[in-house]
């Protein structure tokens, strides 16, 4: 079993078409096709079920999958590892996170990184918080920032950088768009614009709403932050967003106003494996992401 035939095996799996495959790893459709049969000869199994050009994993070819794309991860990793012991200043990390960070904490973080190690490259991966943290039990990212940083998944390590409000974010002709602080309950008779069910901050607030006695009436969703801050510009009801995505950008003909009872708040934070060690690289960015935390959190008070 060659190296090449398992990658052309895993291109071939999450393609499910051997020419699409072969174009992304930029060879002859004919070597693909060879090195498949090659491999499924020499394993005397069929990895594949051919359906015209298209093709599809067996349960064995399935199973097979899985092993390989952990024996990949396994030598990408001593690759990278090799490397960055030679010069840590010089690797790759490969970060993930939610949409409600992806406006200042992350580029603030990544700028601020950049001017002591401009030479270390960041693959950058947005996702729901379900999914980050998945991804970086299963080693698809080396880490991810995002909140609530999660406690109970033995399989990572959850460290807290800092704890942030969630506010009300409602239109400007809204009747209580003139107050100063709110109440939750204030809000009990609004349509409300949240994440789609699955997604944390939508969990956040539905939990809020229900110790107060109420359940939100939701009228619109959006998967993005960017999304619901629009639908609430257009008057299309009210929200509930973290503090952190309105720093720089509170939509035109909206409102912010904190939520004095009960106080709504999320952990944000940054995940890594407990299962490996860091590698010299992301382990630099690691321990620079909590010491800017720390200092700013010193400098703010």
């Amino acid at each position: 079993m060659e190296l090449r035939q398992i990658k052309y095996f895993i291109e071939v799996a999450k393609r499910e078409h051997v020419t699409e495959a072969a174009h992304a790893l930029h060879v002859a459709q004919s070597a693909v096709s060879r090195q498949i049969f090659n491999l499924e000869a020499e394993l005397g199994v069929d990895l594949f079920i051919r359906e015209g050009r298209s093709v599809k994993l067996t349960p064995i070819g399935e199973m097979f999958l899985i092993h390989m794309e952990q024996a990949m991860r396994v030598i990408d990793n001593a690759l990278r590892e090799i490397a960055e012991y030679t010069d840590p200043d010089k690797g790759t990390i490969h970060i993930g996170f939610p949409s409600s960070l992806a406006s200042y904490i992350l580029p603030t973080v990544l700028s601020a990184f950049r001017e002591k190690h401009e030479q270390v490259q960041f693959k950058l991966k947005q996702n729901s918080y379900h999914h980050l943290i998945n991804d970086v039990i299963k080693g698809n990212i080396d880490m991810a920032l995002l909140g609530p940083v999660p406690h109970k998944e033995k399989k990572l390590k959850g460290t807290i950088l800092f704890t942030e409000k969630i506010v009300a974010l409602l239109p400007a002709n809204h009747p209580l768009a003139d107050k100063k602080v709110l109440q939750l309950s204030e809000l009990r008779d609004d349509s409300f614009i949240l994440f789609p069910k699955g997604y944390i901050l939508r969990d956040i607030i539905m939990e809020a709403c229900l110790h107060q006695g109420f359940q939100p009436t939701v009228a619109f969703e959006g998967e993005d932050i960017d999304a619901i801050k629009g639908l609430v510009s257009a008057g299309l009801g009210i929200s509930l967003v973290p503090e952190i995505t309105l720093i720089d950008n509170v939509p035109r003909r909206t409102k912010k106003i904190p939520i004095a009872e009960p106080e709504v708040t999320r952990t944000v934070g940054i995940i890594v494996p407990n299962e490996r060690e860091l590698l010299p690289t992301e382990k630099l960015f690691y321990e620079f992401v909590q010491d800017f935390f720390h200092t700013l959190d010193q400098f703010q008070n």
